[in-house]
């Protein structure tokens, strides 16, 4: 018997879902397992009036709700709340819905201040009042789901890897919970590191970093010890999927931004960081733009306006 699943997706930019068609090859199979009632990104399944009023949402009764997405109005919370009543499993699909994501640097500014930019003073608008019809009303931030919904499952990533999805369905299917990497993102890189007190500032990555581009990465030296702000000691391992390899962003020669969200389960990575750098004797005062550290896991009341103007 196959399991009846629904998606939607809440304030994202539909990233996850692509990773989702992704898997693709041999993970396809795994879909015969599952009967797809509600995906909005795949199938026409209004609940919602044309010029988005509220008709009623409707959900389909399934076993398995995935959502990706953080929650930033009105329609977001009644549509997350209506998946949770209607889902036996929820899957915080993707690191919005599980940290925030991107959409939670908004958190950073009140929305008297983003009406302001979006409607009277962005150079491509036309100055206007703010809408009143059509754009739900806006809650005071951007949530993760787990601040408004219960969660049984986080897949993170900006996007998921496509194997991760497979892994976290294939345990579903079996009856199992989903196993995520334990391990940072410096546990899993294989650049060379010197160790302790080889760099005592840090820098914008606004330079290429040192390395050979015909050389594997394990010739090159750790993009932290070359003075770059890489979140590696304090992101979750993974990003390159289940199987391993070397992390998306080093594999690149660009540090590691932070998308896979914190490595213990309600960590700051903002806090983290400092910490790390400082046990290694960098001077942290002058880190430039530390808030970006919270670039992608922003919710969970780590980023406030009040900071910003702080």
């Amino acid at each position: 018997m196959s399991l009846k699943l629904c998606s939607e997706a809440l304030s994202g930019c539909s990233g996850c879902e692509m990773s989702l068609l992704n898997t693709g090859g041999g993970s396809l199979s795994l879909f015969d397992k599952f009967e797809i009632l509600h995906m909005p990104i795949l199938m026409d399944h209004k609940y919602l009036g044309c010029n988005g009023g509220d008709g009623g949402i409707h959900i389909p009764k399934a076993g398995v709700g995935l959502i990706s997405g953080g929650i930033r109005n009105e329609q977001h919370l009644k549509i997350a709340e209506e998946m949770r009543r209607q889902c036996d499993i929820i899957i915080a699909f993707g690191t919005c819905a599980a940290y925030g994501g991107i959409p939670a640097m908004m958190n950073l500014f009140e929305d008297k201040d983003l009406f302001r930019r979006y409607y009277r003073t962005a150079e491509a608008t036309d100055s206007s009042l703010n809408p009143t019809q059509v754009i739900p009303p806006f809650l005071e931030r951007t949530f993760a789901l787990d601040e408004m919904i219960a969660v049984d499952f986080f897949i993170p990533g900006c996007p998921p890897h496509p194997d991760s999805i497979t892994a976290a369905l294939e345990s579903i299917v079996q009856g199992k919970s989903l196993e995520l990497p334990l391990l940072s993102v410096c546990d899993s890189c294989p650049a060379k590191r010197e160790g302790k007190g080889s760099v005592n500032k840090i820098r914008r990555f606004v330079r290429n970093a040192r390395y050979q581009p015909d050389r594997p990465v394990s010739e090159m030296r750790c993009l932290l010890e070359q003075g770059y702000l890489c979140m590696g000691p304090v992101t979750l391992a993974g990003c390159a999927g289940m199987n391993g390899g070397p992390p998306r962003c080093i594999d690149v020669r660009v540090p590691c931004r932070g998308c896979h969200g914190p490595v213990r389960k309600g960590g700051n990575q903002l806090m983290d960081i400092l910490n790390a750098l400082a046990s290694n004797g960098i001077d942290t005062k002058n880190l430039p733009d530390r808030l970006s550290s919270l670039r992608f896991s922003g919710a969970h009341g780590r980023l406030n306006w009040r900071f910003a103007k702080a």
